[in-house]
């Protein structure tokens, strides 16, 4: 049955979980759209970029990842503060909301949002520079709602070396310590944009299943945002997911880019990884739209679904994919 619209109907029996989007970015004046200014309502279904609250609804999704990144204007004034103003961005569309779109804390929030006729928001923070070096930041972050962490961006910051930054060093001692303090508090650690040393650090000191976020599997584009074979084996020995993202210039070389290409990576994390390694990590409104895409925005998952079952997946692995499997980690990780 073809899914042409890729609406809530059409997507009414899975619970679509996306690991990874910086819808927040835009709703704060930081759109990367060229010629965009000013703050983004999220209320209002837009005719750019990818997700707002209409189009989330329209789409189906049961959950959609927050990510709150601090740019390097943001982490020279303060991490912790820009981070706190953030999730405070976030708790305010919670309350204007009026029950449309609610904070995911725990597993079974996710099924309670979908319940209600809401989309449920998980707060995560990109980029370990808002703790500042502070295990206690981390700790009051979480009070605040924060569920998942991805240990840097691409910089080095005071856990470890990101994967576009020179060196050979992986973790450091605290960003170990900071992996231990995730674990007992029930903190998704998320292990996009380390380099491979601090990657292989991560995996060594793991003892609760991580996730790679929002990247795709290096074999088919060699980007180093990108897993090995290696390292997707890693993330799935640990109970952990990898969410394919729809990034261009992380599924294909410029211009190639499209939904076929996207399904190659997935194909690979699942001949490698297994199919309950496989889930979604859009990373949209974190890049600017061109000519050459996956999916157009958050309303067209539908496609995905034709693609995966073009591909002869059964409806069960395509409910794994669309978001089962984030709600594994879920339930192991957060309770």
């Amino acid at each position: 049955m073809s899914t042409p619209n890729g609406g809530a109907e059409a997507n009414a029996s899975l619970t679509i979980v996306d690991g990874h989007s910086d819808a927040l970015l835009p709703l704060a004046g930081k759109s990367l759209l060229p010629g965009e200014t000013g703050l983004r309502d999220f209320f209002r279904r837009n005719d750019r970029g990818h997700i707002d609250l209409p189009r989330l609804l329209e789409g189906g999704i049961g959950c959609q990842v927050m990510a709150v990144y601090c740019d390097d204007e943001a982490v020279s004034g303060g991490a912790a503060r820009a981070t706190l103003d953030l999730l405070d961005l976030l708790e305010s569309l919670y309350d204007a909301a009026r029950g449309r779109f609610v904070p995911i804390r725990k597993a079974a929030d996710v099924a309670a949002a979908r319940a209600a006729g809401a989309v449920g928001a998980l707060a995560a923070i990109e980029g370990g520079e808002s703790i500042e070096g502070n295990l206690a930041f981390l700790r009051s972050f979480y009070r605040l709602g924060v569920r998942l962490m991805t240990l840097t961006h691409n910089r080095r910051n005071a856990l470890g070396r990101g994967v576009r930054t020179e060196g050979s060093d992986g973790l450091s001692d605290f960003g170990r310590s900071c992996v231990r303090e995730m674990e007992k508090l029930g903190m998704i650690v998320d292990a996009s944009h380390l380099s491979d040393a601090a990657f292989d650090d991560l995996a060594a000191a793991a003892e609760r299943p991580f996730v790679a976020s929002h990247s795709n599997a290096r074999a088919v584009h060699p980007d180093l945002r990108n897993l090995d074979d290696a390292r997707i084996e890693a993330v799935a020995r640990s109970g952990g997911v990898v969410g394919l993202t729809f990034v261009p210039y992380f599924v294909a070389p410029k211009g190639e880019a499209n939904l076929e290409r996207f399904c190659d990576h997935l194909d690979r994390v699942v001949r490698v990884g297994g199919l309950d390694c496989a889930a979604l990590g859009s990373d949209f409104e974190g890049f600017a739209p061109g000519p050459d895409f996956v999916l157009a925005d958050c309303t067209r998952y539908g496609e995905l679904v034709d693609a995966l079952r073009a591909r002869g997946y059964s409806g069960e692995a395509v409910a794994k994919i669309m978001g089962g499997n984030w709600l594994r980690v879920f339930g192991e990780v957060l309770g």
